[in-house]
């Protein structure tokens, strides 16, 4: 079990700025942010955003669930089954073809969205280039263990506890997919940066055994 370090938002905010201008940057550095649904992490997206982009970085936000199978793939077995949800709504091919390899490419670029998961259609987004100094943050959940390209991964725990608690109703038969990634993937072992986020005004920060 990892000793965490008691922050504030700004102060993670800060210590994530920091760790991402550290990373060397022969090309744009691409970070997943692992969360679950219940964890709003716009808060802290906009500070560290903000600290980037006030050092000279350019910084491109992209949302996983822009990148979703179509939903007569992602559905095929009703809009609540747990196994679809667990391992078959995300493209990750899309995602990395789209985003995590363009983006290291000779000349640097991603996609912003694929697919509004909402209404299913294509947001018919163009290529946006990145400067070699960007950042791409890269949100959604389920993001780790599945192969992506991440040149830093930071998985931000809640509790099974704040999970149920938090979780809108709507939302809440994703929860025996998380129980069930935390057993199987261990997210806070794959990830170089662990944020205990239960409560987004008084989080902690560890550094896990891996990158």
């Amino acid at each position: 079990m990892p000793a965490y370090t008691p922050s504030t938002p700004d102060g993670l905010a800060g210590q994530l700025a920091s760790t991402i201008t550290a990373l060397p940057a022969a090309h744009p550095v691409r970070v997943g942010l692992d969360a679950p649904r219940c964890a709003d992490l716009n808060n802290i997206l906009a500070r560290v955003t903000d600290r980037l982009e006030r050092s000279g970085r350019q910084v491109a936000l992209v949302r996983a669930e822009d990148f979703y199978r179509d939903a007569s793939v992602r559905l095929e077995y009703g809009r609540t089954d747990v196994e679809s949800f667990y391992s078959g709504w995300l493209d990750s091919a899309a995602l990395a073809r789209e985003v995590l390899t363009p983006a290291v490419s000779e000349h640097p670029q991603y996609l912003p969205s694929l697919r509004n998961p909402g209404n299913n259609r294509s947001t018919r987004a163009v290529p946006v280039p990145l400067a070699a100094n960007g950042v791409v943050l890269i949100t959604g959940e389920l993001l780790l263990g599945a192969g992506l390209a991440f040149d830093l991964s930071v998985y931000f725990s809640v509790s099974r506890q704040a999970r149920r608690r938090l979780t809108a109703p709507d939302w809440a038969w994703t929860l025996p997919a998380w129980d069930r990634y935390e057993i199987e993937v261990d997210p806070a072992a794959c990830a170089a940066l662990v944020v205990r986020f239960d409560d987004p005004a008084r989080p902690a920060v560890a550094s896990s055994t891996r990158g």
